[in-house]
C-alpha cells in the first residue's frame, strides 16, 4: 500500500528558508498527484499547494503563493516543499497527500497522507 514519510521541518526564524521531503513508496509514485496541506493549532487543515503527474504544473494557495515552491523528482518518488520568507502565521504541521485524480482542494478528498512534520516560525 502507499505509504508517504515527510521530513526536513524545524524552528526558524521569520524570514528564513526551509525545504520539506516527502517519500513516496508503494506504487507507481507518477500516477499521483501530490499535495501539500498544513495544520495550525486550533484551525482546520489547509492547502498549501499541488503538483501534477509530470511536475509540469502546479498550485498554490494565496497565502503562499511566490514565497512556496513545490517539485517533483519521479526517479526518486520524493516530492519537496521550499519553503522560503517565513512568516509566524506559517507555523503549522505539514503534511504530504497523493491522489490518483484530481480532487480539488479538500484535504479529505485525498486518499493517502503521511505523519506530518512541525513547522515552526519564530518572531
Amino acid at each position: 500500500q502507499v505509504q508517504l514519510v515527510e521530513s526536513g521541518g524545524g524552528l526558524v526564524q521569520a524570514g528564513g528558508s526551509l525545504r520539506l521531503s516527502c517519500a513516496f513508496s508503494g506504487r507507481p509514485f507518477s500516477k499521483y498527484i501530490m499535495g501539500w496541506f498544513r495544520q495550525a493549532p486550533g484551525k482546520e487543515r489547509e492547502f498549501v499547494g499541488r503538483i501534477y503527474w509530470t511536475g509540469a504544473r502546479t498550485d498554490y494557495a494565496d497565502s503562499v503563493k511566490g514565497r512556496f515552491t513545490i517539485a517533483r523528482n519521479n526517479a526518486k518518488n520524493e516530492v519537496y516543499l521550499q519553503m522560503n520568507s517565513l512568516r509566524p502565521e506559517d507555523t503549522a504541521v505539514y503534511y504530504c497527500a497523493a491522489d490518483p485524480t484530481y480532487s480539488g482542494d479538500a484535504w479529505r478528498e485525498y486518499d493517502y497522507w503521511g505523519q506530518g512534520t512541525q513547522v515552526t516560525v519564530s518572531s
